[in-house]
């Protein structure tokens, strides 16, 4: 009983026991990872937003390698929202935000001009917003599966290390009883 004990508890079951948990949780990760890249995309694309195709269509030049694409990824919302919407947001009220907009509008509730600004902006600002909480997700789908990857990694080394210093260990002590064995003379 004592010798079944001793193996249950000893550093190498520990040790691989944790190593399998740090697979495990590498593999939670990598799912985790998956799922939620899965919801970016599939949030944004039914949106069917859609970068201008060319210059005349107000594409900007540093937006060219997603002409005519769908915003369907993290990668592609932050570059919509930062480049795209919020480069026409400051075209709309000479580069003031929505808060200053609505802070004039409260106190010229009849000035149409502003009222339109106003609304502009919320509009733009909240597509904006959501768009850069989608790309805040994808981001963390990304560290979630390059975490999975890297646990994986470290419990299969961590795993593989006891096993081989137990391997190891066995034929060492096999070895010294083999070579005591053999120096060991016979008794007749």
């Amino acid at each position: 009983m004592n010798s079944l004990l001793s193996k249950i508890t000893s550093v190498t079951s520990i040790a691989v026991g944790l190593a399998l948990g740090m697979v495990l949780a590498g593999v939670l990760a990598l799912v985790g990872g998956s799922y939620a890249h899965k919801v970016v995309h599939d949030q944004l694309s039914p949106q069917k937003i859609t970068f201008p195709k060319t210059k005349a269509e107000g594409l900007f030049p540093d937006l060219t390698k997603y002409a005519g694409q769908t915003v369907d990824s993290g990668t592609k919302a932050k570059a919509y929202a930062d480049k795209y919407i919020n480069r026409h947001l400051q075209e709309v009220a000479g580069g003031q935000t929505y808060a200053q907009v609505s802070a004039k509008a409260m106190v010229a509730p009849n000035d149409a001009k502003l009222a339109g600004q106003k609304a502009t902006l919320f509009q733009g600002e909240t597509l904006r917003g959501l768009l850069l909480s989608v790309w805040g997700w994808s981001i963390v789908g990304t560290v979630a599966t390059l975490a999975g990857i890297a646990l994986i990694l470290i419990g299969l080394i961590l795993a593989a290390l006891p096993l081989a210093g137990a391997r190891l260990a066995k034929r060492t002590r096999n070895e010294s009883a083999s070579a005591a064995g053999a120096r060991t003379p016979a008794v007749a």
